[in-house]
């Protein structure tokens, strides 16, 4: 049976990559485009299109915030903002509330 696969993601290419999990002699992995360093996302990411530049940035924005999209006992890795103007509503109430930036960020509803 072949390894399970986990994605790894690429933000100044705004490329994604299928690769084995990392073992215990896990290896920085490179973009095949630029070399630039991947970041391990987790398998259960779905990217955006190239061309979704809004898209990209909030992921970037999770992704520097710890926040990543590894699978749960429930199926999948729970809600995750998809647009600037979402991450920006829970910027602002993470600032209000002192709550912390990533827990706020994967939070399904604002009360």
């Amino acid at each position: 049976m072949p390894p399970g696969k986990t994605s790894y993601v690429c933000l100044p290419c705004r490329a994604s990559y299928k690769q084995p999990h990392p073992g215990h002699c896990a290896h920085v992995r490179v973009c095949p485009r630029c070399a630039e360093p991947l970041i391990h996302v987790g398998s259960a990411f779905a990217a955006p299109k190239r061309r979704d530049a809004s898209a990209w940035r909030a992921l970037s924005v999770l992704l520097h915030a710890g926040v990543r999209f590894h699978k749960s006992c429930c199926g999948g890795p729970g809600y995750r903002p998809r647009t600037l103007r979402e991450v920006r509503e829970r910027m602002v109430y993470a600032q209000t509330t002192g709550e912390p930036f990533a827990q706020v960020l994967v939070r399904r509803e604002l009360p």
